[in-house]
């Protein structure tokens, strides 16, 4: 996203609506935590899946997603592709993006944390469980090591 600014708002709107909405955030909150991605250091980064000017998708490596495992991160969050564009592997190509990258800053495991409707789509892609029904019932906690996954 660093490379495509003007997505900044689309990526916090679409991850809004998807994860933060129905939870009562404000989508203000979410914009100022995208605009962190513009900023200098590797954590956060969002990456953004575009065909020329028009949005497809989004995902995020985000230091933690879950604060009750503070020892976990980085962590591959927000995976969004617009409903028009799916079943297309944009999803998988953003996710093994992410992680690359994430393996880029000397982390040795990424961690991602996902509903269990989503489950078996991040064990395809080679992501392995580490915690299930954590940290509540239906979340999981799922991993990658460096080396391993869909590529």
């Amino acid at each position: 996203m660093r490379d495509r600014p003007e997505f900044a708002n689309t990526v916090a709107d679409r991850v809004w609506r998807a994860f933060w909405k129905d939870d009562g955030h404000p989508l203000e909150l979410l914009t100022g935590l995208v605009q962190q991605n513009l900023e200098a250091g590797p954590i956060p980064t969002s990456f953004v899946a575009h065909d020329g000017e028009r949005f497809l998708g989004t995902v995020s490596v985000i230091v933690n997603d879950e604060e009750l495992r503070p020892q976990y991160t980085p962590w591959i969050a927000a995976l969004w592709v617009d409903p028009e564009d799916r079943q297309q592997g944009i999803g998988a190509a953003l996710v093994d993006r992410a992680a690359k990258f994430a393996f880029t800053t000397g982390a040795q495991r990424v961690y991602l944390l996902t509903r269990e409707r989503r489950r078996a789509y991040y064990e395809g892609l080679g992501w392995a469980v580490l915690e299930a029904d954590a940290p509540e019932l239906g979340l999981h906690i799922l991993t990658r090591d460096r080396g391993e996954g869909h590529s």
